[in-house]
């Protein structure tokens, strides 16, 4: 059963990673996928081939959602190309992670910036279509270090805490005009970055998890799938812990 069906979905931050995940399994689901990549055009140029490949719309576009003016042209562009904005997933993100006393003035705004202005860019730029269409709904992506804080991710967990307090504020405005606003906040999801890592601590990290496993960019798109679609149609202003029981 293919949930997502003739929706049209922006993802931002989609050309690897959880972005690519949710991409994937959005398209598996009949949804027609707009996603934004910053430098990786090969990465881009396969996924779009990929999506299409599922029998859906697909288009990738560079562009960068803590630019306002990016955000605005790019729902510009996509109205023109797609015809309507269903679903908004802000994914985009970064990390430039140090101690508190380590920390330089840039890092704690870089990040500021690409993780939480961005989100405000974007769903400013969506919602006029949202308003119009008086249905939409917009999914953010967290962390658990937005919910619980975690030494050396200062200007990370401030950034994913922002996502959180923005969305609620969001889910409160535009609940009356039946946009839902919603929050995931994935745990210890394993990709392309944490393959990096070393091996004794990603197995130190998996042990902490009640599930004993790190996730996928799949469990993820899955939560994303439940709340892009019909199914969550009462289900506004909440956060969904993905995470293994981290938070247990």
């Amino acid at each position: 059963m293919k949930l997502l069906e003739g929706k049209t979905a922006i993802i931002t931050g989609a050309s690897r990673g959880i972005g690519k995940g949710i991409a994937q399994v959005f398209a598996q689901h009949g949804a027609n996928v707009a996603f934004t990549y910053s430098a990786s055009v090969e990465a881009a140029n396969e996924l779009e081939k990929e999506l299409k490949a599922q029998g859906v719309k697909a288009k990738g576009y560079q562009s960068n959602a803590a630019n306002f003016d990016e955000s605005q042209k790019l729902v510009e562009d996509v109205l023109a190309d797609f015809g309507s904005i269903d679903i908004l997933v802000n994914n985009a993100g970064i990390t430039k992670d140090n101690l508190l006393m380590r920390m330089g003035e840039e890092d704690f705004d870089k990040v500021i910036e690409v993780n939480l202005k961005s989100v405000f860019n974007m769903t400013k730029a969506v919602l006029r279509t949202m308003l119009k269409q008086r249905k939409g709904s917009i999914i953010n992506m967290s962390s658990v270090v937005g919910v619980k804080g975690n030494a050396g991710q200062t200007n990370y967990a401030a950034s994913k805490a922002g996502i959180i307090g923005f969305s609620k504020s969001v889910a409160l405005e535009l609940g009356s005009r039946n946009i839902r606003s919603n929050v995931i906040a994935p745990g210890f999801i394993e990709t392309e970055m944490t393959a990096k890592l070393d091996e004794e601590i990603v197995k130190g990290w998996r042990n902490a998890i009640p599930l004993k496993r790190g996730g996928s960019p799949e469990d993820i798109a899955n939560a994303c799938v439940f709340l892009a679609s019909d199914m969550s149609t009462y289900i506004t202003g909440q956060t969904l812990n993905v995470d293994g029981g981290m938070l247990t």
